[in-house]
């Protein structure tokens, strides 16, 4: 037979008769009453503030971006003379280079680290309870605290971790004085406040994933690996997507975890796209350069969001 159960249910799910769809009921034209009028004329002030709270910095900034002002002046109009400059400074392509590794170690550390956890979260522990809260400081504590508490583990030579070094056979390990050592130091205390945000976002992933499927799986002589890769890794990778494009966000746009800990030093090794568009501005009066490179940083955000959110969009759950 043509229609099959299967096929009926499906039709029914999609609202659709066995028959056939038939004719379309014409559409009616809503018109606004006095409650939509009046709703309207609250939510205009409301749309008002909004606009010239943030689309009013944006035109602004946009405007300076074109000139070759300061922070008193706007200067002449330059054009694109300042993307040009800024686009062809080496000390750009390094910034960009670090913002790079700074944010793919930062989303893919993190959420490694904190998926983990989350499996681990899932088990009965013994303190489970007191477990998840201690995870959670890293997260909680301002990041003008836990800076701090780096700075006094690795900042001098004194300080607990290059004695620790020395005390192991490397001496002269700075930290934050070598390029390379800085870097890595950057990247890991990234991670360190970050997986707790993970954590939770894959922990709250896991719980809405039915414990059924497994238990179909295991019947089916399934391995823990092939249940995890082909169960949960699908159940939960709108919120993989989803976590991938917050934290992208959080690291390019993070500047406090980099300038409380090195200020983009040493010789400019850590200074990402924003701590260099704040340097630009604040510290050497160039704006339209510095609101040129932040501009970059919100076009290059704006692609990578786009294409994480068509994956979000592919992504089929069975």
């Amino acid at each position: 037979m043509a229609n099959t159960i299967t096929d009926r249910l499906e039709r029914a799910g999609n609202g659709v008769g066995v028959a056939g769809p038939g004719p379309a009921a014409p559409r009616r034209k809503r018109k606004i009453g006095e409650r939509g009028v009046t709703m309207l004329a609250f939510a205009i002030p409301s749309l008002v503030l909004l606009l010239l709270i943030n689309l009013y910095p944006v035109i602004y900034a946009a405007f300076q971006s074109v000139h070759n002002g300061d922070l008193i002046s706007v200067g002449d109009f330059v054009g694109l003379q300042n993307y040009a400059a800024v686009l062809t400074s080496p000390t750009f392509w390094i910034a960009a280079r670090f913002t790079v590794v700074f944010t793919v170690v930062g989303v893919f550390g993190s959420w490694l680290v904190g998926l983990g956890l989350a499996l681990l979260l899932r088990t009965r522990i013994p303190g489970g309870g007191i477990f998840k809260v201690l995870l959670l400081l890293p997260w909680v504590v301002p990041v003008v605290v836990s800076a701090t508490s780096w700075n006094f583990l690795v900042a001098t030579p004194q300080s607990p971790l290059p004695l620790l070094a020395e005390a192991l056979g490397f001496p002269n390990v700075l930290f934050l004085a070598s390029p390379a050592l800085a870097q890595v130091t950057v990247c890991i205390f990234k991670v360190w406040i970050s997986f707790p945000f993970m954590m939770m976002m894959m922990s709250s992933a896991l719980a809405a994933v039915d414990t059924n499927v497994y238990e179909a799986a295991k019947m089916d002589g399934a391995s823990n690996w092939q249940a995890f890769t082909g169960i949960t890794m699908p159940m939960i990778a709108r919120s993989t997507y989803i976590s991938w494009i917050l934290m992208t966000i959080f690291c390019v746009n993070d500047f406090p975890t980099i300038y409380l800990l090195t200020q983009g030093g040493p010789v400019g090794s850590t200074a990402t796209l924003v701590v260099l568009a704040y340097q630009t501005v604040f510290e050497q009066f160039q704006t339209g350069p510095g609101v040129a490179i932040a501009f970059l940083m919100t076009l290059v955000l704006v692609v990578i969001s786009v294409i994480l959110y068509r994956q979000i969009r592919k992504v089929v759950i069975e």
